[in-house]
């Protein structure tokens, strides 16, 4: 079946919860093991149907976000889906109740148990309006996004389609669509700010109604981090102030010679080459003819999922008005279907984004056998180091993505991942600085925003573009709005895509082999656990990222 022609009903939550109470029940009352396991699969069932149902009407509302019919039923879910945490709750305390434990847990594994146990410390029933309010907030931020006009020129762009404006080689042209699209943001600056306001005070709210000091560790608690915590993760972005910022800065500077101007200013950033920046070839079409080769030559199971990608119409893929920003993969359970979602604007920005979510997208295919549905996906750590290594692995279709501008995509790739370590880094104190001075006024929240730009994006020059020189630059991303704490992440799971980079530069068939057992094994096991499966090295540990920023450098000279 199609993805259009998936057929989407709002889910009877009150038939559903009455079932997954019944089957509940039997797992609590289980005389054996082969009754307990049968009990928590049809518990699987169930969920499963919810969240197929809830992805189905997310995808399409994402598709189209003036849609009313989907827009009403993301409303709806929004309320209602809250509820359904406290469903999850009792089955983990079932479970860690259950006479039956060691054996379920030797016949599933030990991750569903720590997930269970860190679960039960995120929620209580008190919390569902709050929940409720959360996701509400967040829907309010990515609509108003997703609708926005930006005219220019007597032309009208939204988010996506004035990205190529900002890349343009005639410097007054591209500071005209920067300055139009950050103009739309100084504009609905004080709504923005009231929203993030609004979601800083709830999860602030629902922390101390948990007995937590602050949103941090319940953060923590949400995101399933088993094996580190913020200790760690400090560490991890001092490192990356020690050994990535001065490469980072030196990139920058070489940019700045390099496309002929004096400073680089905010609307300078994106441009790369003095003669443009490297742009797949032909039109969308051109570029999906490009994957499906790079994919058939990768591997089988590349090719012929790409192929099942394509026939099930399982991506949306071109930017469109009213459409929501961004990109992201995401799985219809029910139908062992993974979904990608994109806004295509001609810029090297499509092959990133297209190879990124293929990566998320291959690896939930390969672990949709895995049992519970936990295990589908691994933690957002886990999983961003599918994604990121899938855009190096895609190193050989390079040339049929850009033809002569492959050797500028080579360096600008590699350059941006180093770039963007710092700014990911940034991200996330600036969320760890929030939530722990919850009662931080909009001003004071910007005013650490641009202390921490001068600690890692020192290159940055905004004067002549007050609303950013305020320290507003944070407010365009949507992870701090709806996903706290996710962007470090990124971060870590590029340390770990460095390494299979290398390797595969080494041994291909070793690296992808390694690659794929990661993927087949999902969220079975923990971050940590999962990089030892793979055969990489702890990015926590000292002298990785030394070791690893040492080589990039050398490589990018050979570039440059």
């Amino acid at each position: 079946m199609k993805f259009p022609d998936f057929p989407y009903s709002r889910p009877d939550l009150e038939q559903q919860e009455i079932a997954f109470r019944a089957v509940l029940a039997e797992l609590t009352a289980a005389d054996g093991i082969n009754e307990a396991i049968a009990a928590v699969e049809q518990i699987d069932l169930i969920r499963s149907g919810v969240a197929t149902a809830y992805n189905i009407g997310y995808v399409r509302h994402s598709i189209d976000t003036r849609d009313e019919f989907y827009k009403a039923e993301k409303e709806w879910f929004d309320q209602h889906l809250p509820a359904t945490e406290a469903w999850r709750m009792d089955y983990y305390r079932a479970l860690l109740d259950s006479p039956h434990r060691e054996a379920l847990r030797a016949h599933f594994g030990d991750q569903l148990f720590h997930t269970a146990e860190l679960s039960l410390k995120t929620f209580q029933p008190e919390l569902i309006e709050d929940l409720q309010e959360e996701n509400k907030g967040y829907s309010q931020y990515m609509q108003l996004k997703g609708g926005a006009e930006i005219e220019l020129d007597g032309e009208t762009y939204n988010l996506s389609s004035i990205t190529p404006l900002e890349q343009d080689p005639d410097r007054e042209k591209r500071k005209a669509a920067s300055s139009a699209k950050w103009g739309w943001y100084a504009e609905n600056r004080e709504e923005i700010e009231g929203i993030y306001d609004s979601l800083v005070g709830l999860r602030t709210n629902m922390a101390r109604k948990l007995g937590y000091d602050n949103y941090v560790a319940l953060g923590y608690a949400k995101m399933n981090r088993t094996d580190y915590g913020p200790e760690q993760v400090a560490v991890f972005r001092d490192e990356v102030k020690r050994h990535i910022v001065p490469i980072a800065q030196e990139l920058y500077r070489l940019q700045t010679e390099r496309i002929g101007v004096d400073r680089l200013h905010y609307y300078d950033t994106a441009f790369q080459f003095p003669d443009g920046n490297p742009t797949p070839k032909g039109e969308m079409a051109d570029t999906i003819d490009a994957a499906r080769k790079l994919y058939d030559g990768l591997s089988k199971e590349t090719g012929d999922f790409f192929r099942l990608l394509e026939e099930r119409q399982l991506m949306d893929l071109e930017a469109k008005d009213g459409k929501a920003t961004g990109g992201y993969c995401t799985y219809i359970n029910d139908y062992g279907a993974p979904f990608i979602f994109s806004n295509f604007n001609r810029t090297s920005h499509d092959v990133d984004v297209l190879t990124h979510e293929f990566g998320h997208a291959f690896q939930v295919y390969s672990s949709r056998h895995q049992k519970p549905m936990e295990y589908n996906w691994p933690t957002y750590d886990a999983a961003e180091i599918h994604s990121m290594s899938m855009e190096f692995f895609a190193y050989p279709g390079v040339p049929d993505f850009f033809g002569d501008d492959a050797d500028k995509y080579y360096f600008n790739h590699l350059a941006g991942a180093m770039r963007f370590l710092p700014y990911g880094c940034a991200v996330d104190e600036f969320q760890h600085l929030v939530y722990e001075n919850p009662d931080w006024s909009p001003a004071e929240r910007n005013a650490a925003w641009k202390r921490l730009e001068a600690e890692y994006l020192p290159h940055l020059d905004y004067s002549d573009m007050p609303h950013l020189d305020a320290g507003t630059f944070w407010q365009g991303q949507s992870h701090i709005f709806g996903m706290p704490f996710y962007y470090i992440d990124y971060c870590l799971a590029q340390i770990c895509a460095f390494q299979f980079w290398l390797k595969d530069r080494q041994d291909h068939a070793s690296a992808w082999a390694d690659y794929v057992t990661l993927c087949k094994a999902g969220g079975s096991r923990s971050f940590l656990q999962l990089v030892e499966l793979a055969k990489l090295e702890n990015p926590f540990e000292a002298g990785v990222m030394e070791k690893i920023a040492g080589v990039i450098r050398e490589r990018l000279g050979e570039l440059q």
